[in-house]
């Protein structure tokens, strides 16, 4: 072997190692590059998730601020109810009517929203979703079933955004 050909394989090899390390460094950024989206991907899930509970909890918001006037329009309804035929004449019909419709409005508002309401009358007391107001004895109830519902519950999905108040039998 001359020079020249020793010359040539050393360059070769010189050659070979470069490349070696390009290849490599050409690994490095790509694996660089998919971590990189795997982290983006990950984030935009984790943006999503979070701008979702951000809604929940915003309609859970609202929710809790217009259920006192559904509790009112529901005593209101109650009320008219217990009034006699007499008093239904002059007018008090048509206010009644107003108060349904509005009542009604407002339900299928919050249930468009995905609140429902949900009444435990003669289920059994889970603390979770009622609230015990009282307890009392009553003949052919089982003791810890909700015997009277004072107070409708409701909730967004599987969340409580507020418990049934409830009279549990003893």
């Amino acid at each position: 072997m001359d020079g020249s050909d020793e010359a040539n394989e050393r360059q070769l090899e010189h050659d070979l190692e470069e490349l070696t390390a390009r290849a490599d460094k050409a690994d490095e950024y790509l694996q660089l590059a998919q971590r990189t989206k795997a982290d983006f991907e990950n984030y935009r899930k984790r943006a999503t998730r979070d701008a979702a509970v951000a809604q929940e909890r915003g309609v859970a918001k609202l929710a809790k601020e217009l259920l006192p006037a559904v509790d009112n329009l529901d005593r209101a309804l109650e009320a008219a109810k217990t009034t006699d035929g007499a008093s239904q004449d002059n007018g008090t019909a048509t206010l009644v009517s107003g108060i349904k419709l509005v009542h009604e409005d407002v339900i299928a508002a919050l249930a468009r929203a995905g609140i429902e309401r949900f009444s435990p009358e003669g289920e059994r007391f889970d603390p979770q979703m009622h609230e015990a107001i009282a307890q009392m004895p009553v003949e052919g109830a089982e003791s810890g079933t909700v015997v009277e519902v004072y107070q409708r519950g409701y909730r967004l999905g599987e969340v409580v955004i507020r418990p049934a108040r409830v009279v549990v039998a003893a």
